[in-house]
């Protein structure tokens, strides 16, 4: 078990930007997810991770604030396991997204009801803990 952070990003019309894995990646390569996902370094606070990867992944910075966290276990087509205590921030953003291509393959902006929907209709497209973060997020913003 790891400490890992999932960042959900919206703009002022309500919509989640997501990314899209960078088709690199050495799992869940491909994938639709949150705005921003990583791990903290070692002895580094996790919402200054967060912060850290925002810029690294899609080259800019916002307030965030911790909402909730989760734990998950997933295994990989390549063999490994993720097993995470995962915290959850949000933040709201408006402006240029500047994509690190070794990390992002694309991103778009989408409502929280259509995600849904298409994750219903396409689960193999979203990563594992998508598929648990979202439907906590909503719980929480209700």
């Amino acid at each position: 078990l790891h400490r890992a952070f999932s960042v959900f990003v919206f703009n002022k019309e309500g919509l989640l930007l997501l990314q899209r894995r960078a088709l690199t990646k050495y799992h869940s390569a491909g994938l639709w997810t949150n705005t921003c996902c990583s791990h903290p370094f070692p002895d580094e606070a996790v919402a200054d991770a967060a912060v850290r990867r925002l810029r690294e992944e899609l080259g800019f910075t916002t307030p965030l604030t911790k909402i909730f966290d989760f734990k998950y276990k997933a295994a990989f087509d390549n063999g490994l396991v993720e097993h995470e205590y995962d915290h959850v921030f949000v933040g709201e953003y408006e402006g240029d997204v500047q994509l690190n291509p070794e990390e992002v393959h694309e991103i778009k902006y989408i409502s929280l009801d259509e995600v849904e929907v298409d994750m219903k209709l396409h689960p193999d497209q979203y990563t594992a803990w998508f598929h648990i973060a979202l439907p906590k997020l909503m719980e929480q913003l209700q």
